[in-house]
C-alpha cells in the first residue's frame, strides 16, 4: 500500500495540473464518507465484463502476481480517468501487444475487446495500420492472431473490404490526409531520399489512413500509442501535435499513456507524458 501511494503520488507532481487524472484513493468514498467500492471489487467488476469470471484463487499458480496485476490494471488505472471508454481502452492495449508481439496476450485481449463493443473491422484496422510503424513481419502475426480469435468466434472471414485508394489516387488522398495535419515536414527533412516522403505519403496514409473502420481521431491517438510503445521520440512529439491537430485534447492523450502504463512500464510511459506536457 505504501509503494503504491508513493509512486502516485510521484506521478502526481510530475504532472501537475492534470494530476487529478492519476491519484485516486485506493477506496472510493462517498460523500457521507462512506467506502463505495475496494480495488478487488473494482477489478472485479472490470475484469468480468472483459474476461469473465475470476479465476480460482486456489489453482492460480501465481495468484499474488495476477492480483497485483488485476488490481492495479483493472482497478486502479481503468478508473483513472473518464476520457476513454472501455472500447478505447482496449483498442489501445492491443495496439501496444501487437507492437510488443506478446501474442497469447494479444489474443485475450482481442477477445475482450470484442466483448466490450469493439467491432470485428475496428480491431481489424487497428492491427493493420501497424504495417507502416513496425514492418509487415509483426504486423502479419498480430492479424494471423487476430484472425484465430475470429474464427473460434465464428465470425465470418474474410471481413469485408475497407479500402477506399486505387494505385492512381493513393498519392493524392494520402496527401489530402498528411497536409493538414503534417504539412511538408517529411518532405523538406529529406530532400536526397525522396522515396521517404513519396512512400509515406503513398503507403501510409494513403493506403491506410484512408480506409474505412477508424477515425481520423481512433487513427492518429493509436499510432501514438504505438510509436511510444517502441519509444520512437521524434516522431512521438510530431504525433503528439498530430493527435491535437486533429481534435485529440492532452487529457485524453495524459489518459491514453495512463492505460499504457501496465503494458509497457514507467520509463516509456513517462517519456511520451514529457512529450506531451511540452507541447
Amino acid at each position: 500500500m505504501f509503494i503504491f501511494l508513493s509512486t502516485k503520488n510521484f506521478l502526481a507532481k510530475s504532472l501537475d495540473n492534470v494530476s487529478e487524472l492519476i491519484y485516486y484513493n485506493t477506496d472510493k468514498m462517498s460523500e457521507k464518507g462512506e467506502i463505495k467500492m475496494n480495488r478487488f471489487e473494482e477489478s472485479k467488476e472490470v475484469f468480468n465484463k472483459l474476461f469473465g469470471e475470476l479465476p480460482d484463487a486456489n489453482t492460480e499458480i501465481d495468484h499474488e502476481l495476477m492480483e497485483i496485476l488485476r488490481r492495479f490494471i483493472f482497478g486502479d488505472v481503468f478508473h483513472s480517468s473518464e476520457e476513454l471508454s472501455m472500447k478505447e481502452r482496449e483498442l489501445i492495449t492491443i495496439t501496444i501487444l501487437a507492437v510488443l508481439q506478446t501474442l497469447p496476450q494479444l489474443s485475450a485481449h482481442i477477445n475482450a475487446a470484442l466483448n466490450v463493443g469493439a467491432t470485428p473491422i475496428e480491431i481489424r484496422e487497428a492491427m493493420y495500420q501497424l504495417a507502416p510503424f513496425i514492418g509487415f513481419p509483426r504486423t502479419l502475426n498480430a492479424v494471423s492472431t487476430m484472425n484465430e480469435v475470429f474464427k473460434s468466434r465464428e465470425i465470418k472471414l474474410p471481413l469485408e473490404n475497407t479500402g477506399t485508394v486505387t494505385d492512381e489516387t493513393r498519392y493524392e488522398e494520402g496527401l489530402n490526409i498528411q497536409s493538414p495535419i503534417y504539412r511538408n515536414e517529411i518532405k523538406e527533412k529529406y530532400p536526397d531520399v525522396p522515396e521517404i516522403p513519396k512512400y509515406l505519403t503513398e503507403f501510409g496514409f494513403g493506403d491506410f489512413y484512408t480506409r474505412k473502420g477508424l477515425d481520423i481521431k481512433t487513427r492518429e491517438l493509436l499510432v501514438l500509442v504505438g510509436l511510444t510503445s517502441t519509444r520512437s521520440d521524434t516522431q512521438i512529439k510530431a504525433h503528439v501535435l498530430g493527435n491535437i491537430k486533429v481534435g485529440n485534447s492532452k487529457e485524453k492523450l495524459l489518459a491514453t499513456m495512463l492505460q499504457c502504463l501496465p503494458y509497457i512500464g514507467f520509463p516509456n510511459t513517462m517519456n511520451t507524458i514529457n512529450i506531451i506536457k511540452s507541447i
